[in-house]
């Protein structure tokens, strides 16, 4: 699949044995020129996924310099991209060369941004290694650090020259990593289309959640083809609108993407990003923005019902209750998300077709009674 933006097309490929393969992809990829890949990655991805990517790299003629980040989002700081910086200066990177980012999100959100920011910007290739980088964060082009005061206020839209999805690396991932990309796959089918969503609900029933070991056969096939499906969908809205246009509020508009994020990275940044995984907030996320739904009478409970036992099937959340509700609210007002001061909040009509509402909209009571409830761990 070819995915449209304003700069540039690129590919992206969805198969088992990609990180093997990498460096024929990524000279393809590139055309011209090249002559050095600067991977940025962490200790525990590398340790799994370096030797094969490093070797197919070298295979194909460049020369490989690596550098490790701090795992963990709470590292993906202005201290982090400076380091990051640094080290492709001193690697003497130049315009012709490439920065190949293999991880999570976190790995692929600083790469991406320091690839942006170098020499006024290079190429860089995403080579996603969780399945929420898989359907979401490495398709797109939003690449960005933290500030103390919230997520992604310093960033960029930058697209990548390629995305390679290697199905294969889900097989290491630990329970709550799977977790976190469910719920956002969940999410996309939830704001965009009813059969995205249902398609994934269907995977979830099978054990897609839990599975382990090399995906073989027909498990592997829907995988792949779901896989493939979350990242149609996403590029089609990026596709429309890349750079999230503040003027559009239709239920096409870039910003539904955004759906359950309000919540979520308030969720983060109350707990200085330890307690949540990022999908993982994002589940909760979901259910505070349905709650709002729900009380505002756009969505019928029935529905609310069908998104609270998808995200419960994705698997256990941390707890959430405890967390002080007027806490959460202040953290909220710094969301980056805001427009003319008012945070924009993604809602539901129905599963499958967004709703965005002006927070100034919003009662109070209403937002604190959502909370409420909708932190509440689905069962």
């Amino acid at each position: 699949m070819r995915l449209p933006a304003r700069q540039a097309k690129y590919e992206i490929k969805i198969q088992s044995g990609l990180v093997a393969e990498a460096g024929t992809h990524a000279r393809a990829a590139l055309a011209t020129g090249g002559r050095r890949a600067a991977v940025i990655s962490n200790q525990k991805v590398w340790h799994l996924f370096g030797d094969q990517l490093a070797a197919s790299l070298r295979a194909s003629g460049f020369e490989v310099v690596l550098w490790l980040m701090k795992e963990g989002e709470q590292h993906k700081s202005l201290s982090s991209l400076e380091q990051a910086l640094i080290f492709l200066n001193q690697s003497r990177l130049d315009r012709d060369d490439v920065v190949v980012a293999l991880g999570g999100g976190v790995v692929g959100d600083l790469a991406g941004f320091a690839a942006a920011t170098y020499l006024r910007g290079i190429r860089f290739i995403q080579v996603p290694t969780t399945l929420l980088a898989q359907i979401d964060a490495s398709v797109g082009g939003k690449v960005a650090v933290n500030l103390p005061a919230g997520k992604n206020l310093v960033g960029a839209f930058y697209q990548p020259s390629l995305v390679l999805i290697d199905v294969d690396t889900l097989n290491t991932l630990p329970r709550r990593e799977l977790t976190a990309g469910w719920c956002e796959a969940v999410k996309q089918g939830a704001v965009g289309e009813r059969d995205l969503f249902d398609r994934t609900v269907r995977l979830l029933a099978k054990g897609a959640q839990t599975s382990r070991g090399a995906p073989t056969g027909g498990r592997r096939t829907a995988l792949e083809t779901t896989i493939a499906a979350h990242c149609r969908f996403k590029a089609s809205i990026v596709a429309d609108d890349e750079r999230e246009s503040t003027a559009r509020n239709d239920a096409r508009s870039r910003k539904i993407l955004n759906f359950g994020h309000t919540t979520a990275h308030a969720l983060e940044a109350i707990t200085r990003y330890k307690r949540f995984r990022h999908g993982e907030a994002v589940g909760y996320g979901m259910l505070v923005a349905g709650e709002i739904s729900k009380n505002l009478g756009m969505l019928k409970a029935s529905a609310l019902e069908s998104l609270r036992q998808a995200v419960g099937a994705c698997g256990p959340l941390p707890r959430a209750d405890d967390l002080e509700i007027d806490r959460l609210i202040t953290a909220m007002k710094s969301d980056k998300k805001s427009v003319g001061g008012a945070v924009k909040w993604i809602l539901l009509e129905e599963i499958g077709r967004a709703h965005i509402l002006d927070g100034g909209n919003l009662p109070l009571r209403v937002l604190r009674k959502s909370l409420k409830d909708g932190l509440q761990a689905p069962r």
